[in-house]
């Protein structure tokens, strides 16, 4: 018996059959796990960690990011959303940085949305050893280790999904894989470099720090990199920033390997980081001072990886993508994160990233700006092969392309769409290869049934009763405009050193004045110009959308906060239910004041460069007044088939001047069979899940909610909620009811003084 034979002898051997086999348990593996389940697969989940969550996990800690870093609204829904919106209600630390505040509450809430997910099978601790191939183009079983325990897996499947970030399973099964930077010749992509290479965004650790109140001393260790040349930071994009927690740019990649080289990587990371906590705390005047009384909390040991291998799919996505807003008929997901290419060797290189260090030129960062744009299905589906799907950051794409698909936000929204398209394979039948041809409106419309919104879909669920129904409401809110913050000086208090631009949800046949609220900052009277445009939705950032609907020059005499008119006698009648946009062009000497609040469903944007505009802050409205007042929430906005501000608001507030309880409602022509409500509460998705608190809940979100139907000539409860905090919620009656007519009754929010809803949809099973 030969050495080999005398190991394996020592192992237990354990042989398992799902449905479906997720290998990899980062946020892609989880929500596509969880997806599958939920649509009835039987499902098993890999992972090579002890708990969930990949990089976003305690051991990584990279906050979970996405399109809502750049775009107003836009924030990523489906699990993903659960996920966040209860690690917020539950968590007790605010976000304190970047990276490295992460704490085991998200491990937590990852874990006990798997334990309660029906059909779900999970193996933590599990590596991936290899396939067993039922032919060239099929997998038949993967074959993997626990870690501790002595036993080996044999997990039979009909389709296995690859979310293990270095795409191991595709490779052991022979799939073709890329490695690498594809050279600016081959798909003359604008952000490919001239000449392609094996260079490769790097790995991080991270680390935390915690303020002890006193002065707190550090010694680095001999082994320690050692910084001295504060041109290194301040001049080359590696910007401390927050002393508190650590930095994205702390990477590493070339000389090394990113896979084969990963232990030697997080030595050196760890060598690293030591150094530049040393540089902080005992070679920088200015963050000595800062940092005086930190300590070093954490550091993490497990390398975060941001490439390895990518899967060629069914669909190569170029940069051009993105760039184009391709309209793909197999849309499945969105992204927005902006063209992200770190420099290949992180810390070795001269600059970390080029938009970081180029000072105040922001030309470079300019075309760098996507989004939002659609993702395809087939790129989460092994070219040629019968039952091999990927999601995360091996997907089927260019390095560049690479640099706005990889943030684990997008890569969440993959792995739901690609659990979904297994499970619906799996109920048909088909090959997963096939999907994209024979299935993608159904793994379309049961994403969106189960919260995800997509671009270039709406809802067309002919299941849907609600899509049937009328639509009525006790009051509605009317839009009359945001007023600037009362304090002597905003918030945010800008001048107008770039254009401005501000959406207007238009819901009358007419808008005669504008009023805006702007402080001049010289001694003469300033003149700015306004325009109004159509647009096609909240993120048309052209900064020319076509021709202006109107022009004006306003002249803003000596003086803070004044409400200038433009008297604009507009007909708007064909753009009901759309928006315009407001803009004001560049006047450094005049100040446009942002509102103290959001009006929901509109925000703000600023001229970039390069023809395009980008979100304000952090999702802002400016100040204004609008006559006459527009009907933007009204109640058939519930049925727009978005549920989401996009086109329009899409979004019922009943108006804040009449009290709560207040209800919205259905009425059919004849009755219909209703089982289940289906419902979808606004809030969590204006920013970046990093700008909300602990403990928090959206104001905006229902809490108390009822459900009735009008039954034998009477009101009857049905079903309700109560304590709400999740933006989708399921009203499940115990038997069907047979009714006319249903109503949404809001008893309570969450702090918002108006009942609100995007969308109610009602089944019959």
């Amino acid at each position: 018996m030969n050495t080999n034979e005398m190991i394996r002898s020592a192992y237990r051997r354990v042989e398992e059959t799902y449905d479906i086999v997720v290998c990899g348990g980062g946020l892609a593996g989880l929500c596509a796990a969880v997806a599958a389940a939920r649509h009835g697969a039987k499902v098993c989940l890999v992972q090579d960690r002890p708990v969930f969550g990949g990089n976003s996990s305690s051991e990584i800690r990279v906050p979970p990011q996405g399109v809502a870093s750049s775009h107003a609204y836009a924030k990523e829904t489906g699990i993903i959303s659960e996920l966040l919106i209860e690690e917020r209600a539950r968590n007790h630390e605010d976000p304190t940085g970047d990276n490295g505040w992460i704490n085991s509450v998200w491990d937590l809430v990852q874990y006990e949305m798997v334990m309660a997910t029906s059909n779900l099978s999970f193996r933590l601790n599990t590596a991936v050893k290899g396939v067993l191939m039922k032919d060239e183009l099929t997998i038949e079983a993967v074959v993997a280790q626990v870690n501790h325990a002595e036993t080996e897996l044999v997990l039979r499947a009909n389709t296995f999904i690859d979310c293990t970030g270095d795409g191991i399973v595709a490779a052991f099964a022979g799939c073709e894989w890329r490695m690498g930077t594809e050279g600016r010749d081959e798909y003359n992509e604008p952000h490919a470099p001239l000449q392609a290479s094996s260079a490769v965004m790097g790995n991080s650790i991270h680390f935390k720090a915690k303020d002890m109140g006193r002065p707190v001393p550090f010694t680095a260790p001999d082994w320690a990199v050692k910084y001295e040349d504060p041109d290194f930071f301040y001049k080359h994009g590696r910007w401390p920033g927050d002393t508190k927690s650590g930095f994205w740019w702390i990477e590493l990649s070339v000389p090394w390997h990113t896979i084969y080289d990963n232990e030697k990587l997080r030595h050196e990371l760890t060598r690293h980081v030591m150094g530049i906590w040393d540089w902080i705390k005992n070679g920088d005047s200015e963050f000595r001072a800062i940092s005086a009384n930190y300590a070093l909390d954490w550091i993490g040991q497990v390398p975060g990886k941001r490439e390895s291998r990518r899967i060629v799919g069914e669909y190569w996505m170029t940069e051009h993508d993105p760039q184009q807003k391709t309209v793909f008929p197999d849309e499945i997901a969105y992204g927005g994160w902006f063209i992200d290419l770190h420099e290949p060797g992180g810390l070795l290189a001269s600059v970390s990233e080029r938009t970081t260090s180029e000072g105040h030129d922001n030309s470079y960062g300019a075309t760098t700006y996507v989004g939002p744009y659609g993702i395809p299905l087939r790129i989460l589906i092994a070219k040629g092969m019968n039952n091999v799907m990927m999601a995360g950051r091996n997907v089927s794409v260019t390095h560049a392309a690479l640099g706005t698909v990889r943030v684990q936000g997008t890569t969440a929204l993959m792995g739901q769409a690609a659990g979904t398209a297994a499970a619906i394979a799996i109920q048909t039948g088909m090959p997963v290869r096939k999907v994209p041809e024979l299935a993608a409106r159904e793994v379309q419309q049961a994403l969106l049934r189960d919260g995800c919104f997509l671009l270039n879909t709406h809802n067309e669920d002919p299941d849907d009763l609600a899509r049937l129904a009328s639509v009525y409401a006790s009051s509605e809110a009317k839009l009359s405009g945001a007023e600037p913050s009362l304090q002597v000086e905003s918030r945010i208090n800008e001048t107008l050193a770039s254009r401005r631009g501000q959406w207007i949800a238009v819901g009358a046949d007419r808008i005669d004045m504008l009023s805006l609220c702007l402080s001049n900052l010289s001694d003469t009277v300033q003149t700015v110009e306004a325009r109004l445009y159509a647009v096609e939705h909240i993120w048309d950032y052209r900064t020319e959308p076509g021709e202006a609907l109107a022009i004006a020059t306003l002249a803003v005499d000596l003086g803070n906060k004044q409400w200038i008119d433009w008297k604009t006698d507009l007909d708007v009648s064909r753009l009901k239910g759309q928006y315009i946009r407001l803009d004001l062009l560049a006047n450094p000497l005049v100040c446009w004041h942002a509102a103290d609040k959001v009006v929901p469903g509109h925000v703000s944007a600023y001229d970039l460069l390069n023809g395009f505009m980008r979100k304000y802050g952090n999702g802002l409205t400016m100040s204004f007044r609008i006559l006459p007042e527009q009907a933007c929430y009204s109640a058939d906005q519930v049925l727009s088939g978005v549920n989401r501000p996009y086109l329009s608001t899409n979004q019922w507030r009943s108006d804040p001047a009449q009290s709560l309880p207040q209800w919205v409602g259905l009425s059919w022509s004849e009755p219909v069979q209703a089982r289940s409500i289906e419902l979808t509460f606004p809030g969590y998705i204006l920013r970046d899940y990093r700008s909300y608190p602990a403990f928090y809940r959206d104001p905006e979100c229902p809490r108390d909610v009822r459900a009735e139907a009008f039954i034998q000539g009477q009101w009857l409860e049905i079903g309700s909620l109560a304590g709400n905090y999740q933006r989708k919620a399921t009203i499940r009656l115990e038997q069907p009811v047979q009714t006319d007519r249903v109503r949404i009754t809001v008893l309570a929010t969450n702090g918002d003084t108006s009942a609100s809803l995007y969308e109610i949809r009602v089944y019959a099973t």
